[in-house]
């Protein structure tokens, strides 16, 4: 083989390798917070798990279905003698064999209606148990929203590390440059050194948070191997201060906590859920209260047999149909402790309503609290940042004149690192408390669901 030969082999060999391994599969796939709403929503075992239970409730209904049903039996029974009897007369009073079919009929209810009571219960257990399946997907999403904003502000957090590294660098590279004609001490080199390695410090911390952050976002949304985050932003949301008002609360302004209050009222699925309850307890009551009356019943039955050789009293085909009515009339006083029992559980029931709706009222003017104060806060600490970066430069240009020492230097340093990590706090809390609005006010799931 030729050099011109060899040279051609390897062209072409490297041509099929460009084209069967595209530049674009190995890119690392990249999601939205909807994206991981949706992702988890599908994964998640503790939302599979609440998805049962509505399942598990709705087979308990349709076996209460099957009592209000009326019961068909059948049985068939053959028999062999080991010989024929015959009386005296001729008649055979024993035959060598018989067959016998039967088919019976039956329907058991009690005058109460407690059959009834009983299946109205269990309806209205399933849609409890979907409102139950609800609240577990409305908290799942917001952990997985608090995961998702914890590893945003991990990456900024390393964004500001790594920023402030590269201006103690500056720092460090100008001490010793001074250092080295005389300008300054050794002790402003070694405080710039210091200061310097607290910030790689300072960056490893970050990036072991975002490791951790990632870490448990992969673990409740289902996510294998690397990824990527792309930021988002809650929609909709305006601010709250000189009268802006943002309708992001299927209508209610977050500046209207009376508002915000009601809709929690009628939304939240804990609440509709104790609501179900409620009845189901009042459905008990009269349950209880059912065994006092009499329980009718009515069967219609059809036997045949057949006998070998026939006896004369053979009956070949017989049909009968019977009503009974059966009453307790005395059991110790169980029906009277069931009813009390039932009762209590009725009071349980309502006061978890009014105490749950108390807590809901209180969730919801907490998270309003909140959500004001962080609008109110942005503006001051955005400011503040302004102010720190402009008063850094300032003081980075005096050390690089001799008019200030590297402790001025440091402490701009220090003063902007902080304003910059507290304006990101207060902008990912801003994020969440936008969040856990809508979370305590029911609308959560509805919203990422039309998102």
């Amino acid at each position: 083989m030729t050099v011109r030969q060899i040279i051609l082999f390897l062209t072409l060999l490297l041509t099929f390798g460009a084209v069967a391994s595209p530049p674009g599969r190995a890119q690392v796939p990249e999601y939205t917070l909807d994206e991981l709403y949706r992702m988890g929503l599908k994964t998640a075992e503790r939302i599979k798990i609440a998805e049962q239970d509505v399942a598990v409730a709705q087979a308990q209904q349709d076996k209460g279905f099957s009592f209000l049903l009326p019961g068909l039996t059948t049985y068939g029974d053959a028999r062999g003698y080991s010989r024929s009897v015959t009386s005296a007369t001729g008649s055979t009073t024993q035959p060598d064999n018989t067959q016998t079919f039967n088919l019976r009929l039956f329907q058991s209810f009690s005058l109460g209606g407690r059959e009834l009571t009983a299946y109205k219960m269990l309806k209205e257990n399933v849609t409890k148990t979907k409102f139950d399946l609800t609240t577990v997907r409305e908290e799942y999403l917001q952990r997985i929203a608090a995961f998702y904003y914890e590893a945003l502000r991990a990456i900024r957090s390393i964004e500001i590390a790594e920023a402030n590294v590269a201006r103690l660098k500056t720092q460090r590279d100008a001490a010793a440059s001074r250092l080295r004609v005389g300008e300054v001490t050794k002790t402003a080199l070694l405080r710039a050194e210091a200061q310097l390695s607290g910030a790689d410090s300072d960056v490893v911390k970050a990036k072991n948070r975002l490791d951790l952050a990632r870490a448990d976002l992969a673990r409740i949304v289902g996510i294998t191997g690397n990824y990527k985050l792309a930021e988002t932003t809650e929609p909709g949301m305006k601010s709250m201060e000189h009268g802006v008002q943002g309708e992001i609360i299927d209508g209610c302004s977050p500046a209207n906590l009376s508002c915000l209050q009601d809709k929690a009222i009628a939304e939240r699925s804990e609440l509709k859920a104790l609501d179900q309850v409620q009845k189901i307890a009042e459905n008990n009551v009269k349950f209880a209260k059912g065994a006092y009356w009499p329980i009718f019943s009515v069967e219609g039955v059809y036997t045949r047999q057949e006998q070998n050789p026939a006896t004369g009293n053979l009956v070949r085909d017989s049909a009968y149909g019977g009503v009974r009515l059966s009453m307790l009339l005395f059991e110790g006083g169980y029906r009277n402790a069931d009813v009390a029992e039932a009762k209590a559980k009725q009071t349980q029931a309502n006061l978890a309503y009014e105490d749950t709706k108390k807590t809901v009222n209180v969730e919801v003017e907490n998270a309003y609290l909140v959500l004001k104060t962080q609008v109110g806060v942005l503006k001051s600490l955005e400011d503040q940042v302004t102010f720190a970066q402009d008063n850094y430069q300032a003081v980075s240009k005096q050390f690089e004149f001799g008019l200030a020492n590297i402790i001025d230097v440091i402490d701009a340093t220090t003063t902007l690192v902080t304003a910059e990590r507290d304006l990101l706090d207060a902008q990912f809390l801003y994020q969440l408390s936008v969040l856990r609005l809508r979370r305590v006010t029911g609308t959560l799931l509805k919203t990422v669901v039309n998102n």
